[in-house]
């Protein structure tokens, strides 16, 4: 009840991909601890930092569609392409990065992982601020605003 193991999705998608379970704290708390962080000013310079945020961030989203029945994975390739979470919904295959930025880019990991999982929408998950759209079907939202999607089964 401590930690939480993240299957890895592996299809024949022509790429060496990653097999092996990643690790994550519930609660961050206990992340921070390990890592000797204190305090937010530690937290804020500390790199880690966006390790943490993505296993909170992570964790948020799978309360707010806990017991719904979808499958959640990670998807990535020993080139470096990765995809931090994948579901399924309302028939529709939705991968999130997790970045802790004010104003995050466009990556070719991002393509990357949006073209060989074949993504219906890729959503960047930030802490604050509007949504807008990297790319067509690639859209940047705070985590705030994306569990609100979630709750009222908007998320598309």
């Amino acid at each position: 009840m401590v930690v939480r193991l993240l299957q890895p999705w592996y299809e024949n998608a022509g790429k060496r991909i990653v097999k092996n379970p990643k690790l994550y704290f519930l609660d961050s708390g206990f992340f921070h601890f390990f890592q000797g962080i204190r305090s937010l000013a530690e937290l804020q310079s500390h790199p880690r930092l966006g390790a943490s945020w993505e296993g909170f961030a992570m964790e948020e989203i799978r309360k707010a569609l806990e017991g719904d029945g979808r499958d959640h994975y990670f998807w990535a390739t020993h080139g470096g392409a990765e995809l931090d979470l994948s579901i399924m919904a309302s028939g529709k295959r939705i991968g999130f990065e997790f970045k802790y930025a004010d104003a995050p880019r466009l990556s070719p990991s991002m393509l990357i992982a949006s073209k060989d999982l074949g993504l219906d929408i890729l959503k960047v998950v930030v802490p604050s601020g509007p949504r807008y759209f990297l790319r067509e079907s690639i859209e940047v939202v705070a985590l705030s605003d994306l569990i609100q999607d979630l709750i009222g089964q908007t998320l598309t």
